[in-house]
């Protein structure tokens, strides 16, 4: 297990990751693409009590396309997306992985939401696709 790092644009809120990632997935749904202001998010599921946050978030209050409940958190200060919880899965959080110090050991094994993906986005056939959440999520 290596100890990952990362923070926010302006660096008012930083994190640790301390434990291996239990997922790290490419989500194509509407409300990933507006958040992120790209085609897509690439976002890693860990633990919540493997992060350590230092830093104050502001949090959205979201339904998430799947029509569960989802809390956005972003930077008040620089409007930095750093994470997304399931208040009914209060054990995992969901990092977004652009905020990582390194990203170079990021290795996407699933797309999600793949009907709402951009038809310009090619996706390889070496990784899973679910058309919604993967199963279980």
């Amino acid at each position: 297990m290596t100890e990952r790092t990362g923070q926010c644009l302006c660096g008012n809120v930083s994190y640790t990751l301390k434990a291996d990632p239990i997922v790290t997935a490419v989500c194509h749904c509407k409300h990933c693409q507006r958040q992120a202001g790209s085609a897509f998010s690439v976002v890693v599921l860990a633990p919540t009590n493997s992060v350590e946050i230092k830093g104050e978030l502001k949090t959205y209050h979201d339904t998430a396309d799947s029509g569960a409940a989802l809390d956005r958190k972003f930077c008040p200060d620089c409007g930095s997306a750093m994470f997304s919880a399931q208040p009914d899965k209060a054990d995992t959080i969901i990092i977004k992985a652009g905020s990582f110090d390194e990203t170079d050991w990021l290795k996407p094994v699933a797309h999600v939401w793949c009907a709402s993906a951009q038809p310009w986005v090619e996706i390889s056939d070496k990784v899973a696709k679910f058309p919604g959440n993967a199963p279980g999520g």
